[in-house]
């Protein structure tokens, strides 16, 4: 869905088509985002390690103590389809629901705020952007700062909307509580990990989001859809933002 290694304006001027498969993904990239802040929340992939490594002793009342998901504030940084989709989980865990994006009102899902009111009053920080000029970086040491010691970053939309430098000193220092990540900005990392996969209070995944097999399925469908589209010469389905429908034609042709 995300295009954000695609040189749009070189490909409009060339007259290439370049297709993407959104509204197929949003469902299967909620449920995930709704793993990442249960998992980071509770703490599970510390107390998974625990486990494993054989520590699990005499109860004590505080061992693995994370911190609530139900009745907690989440905001959703972008609010499109799979922040709709995140929100809508969201009050099922009876969560209040809030929201930054221009061009999302108020629905009767969430409530629309400035980033910097999100990013105080919020105990879980869901990032649904783009990575744009914009957006890079959108979360940074002066953003981190201004959430709440307890709180909780997840992404799912691209590592580089979030400086991880920064995220890696903000749980190290105890200044987050926790962070669910399945974007990073280097990708893929190969056997030379970032610092933030060995931290105890930090979830990461390789970048699954739409990893089931219905979901990639009806993407690699579409996908087929938009090729033979273009090869007969009609309108692709799902061209990108900016860029022409059909070889050749100039954008919006």
């Amino acid at each position: 869905m995300g295009f954000d290694n695609v040189d749009r304006a070189a490909a409009a001027e060339r007259g290439v088509v370049v297709t993407h498969t959104p509204r197929v993904l949003a469902e299967t990239t909620a449920d995930l985002t709704f793993a990442l802040i249960l998992a980071a929340r509770r703490r599970l992939g510390a107390a998974s390690a625990s486990l494993a490594d054989g520590a699990w002793g005499l109860f004590r009342m505080h061992d693995y103590l994370g911190q609530d998901v139900h009745g907690a504030t989440l905001g959703l940084v972008g609010y499109g389809q799979i922040g709709r989709a995140v929100a809508r989980r969201a009050h099922g865990f009876g969560m209040r629901v809030i929201h930054h994006d221009p061009y999302a009102p108020d629905d009767d899902l969430s409530t629309s705020v400035g980033l910097a009111a999100l990013l105080a009053d919020s105990d879980v920080v869901s990032l649904h952007v783009p990575l744009t000029d914009e957006t890079r970086h959108l979360i940074s040491a002066r953003e981190l700062a201004a959430m709440k010691p307890t709180a909780t970053l997840v992404s799912t939309s691209r590592g580089g909307v979030i400086d991880e430098a920064a995220l890696l000193d903000a749980v190290r220092e105890g200044r987050l509580h926790s962070a669910g990540l399945d974007v990073f900005e280097r990708e893929p990392m190969g056997t030379e990990l970032s610092p933030l996969v060995a931290e105890p209070n930090v979830i990461t995944l390789p970048h699954i989001g739409s990893a089931t097999e219905a979901t990639r399925a009806a993407m690699v469908d579409l996908a087929v859809d938009n090729i033979l589209d273009v090869l007969a010469e009609r309108p692709a389905r799902t061209p990108l933002p900016g860029t022409p429908a059909v070889a050749g034609a100039p954008v919006g042709g």
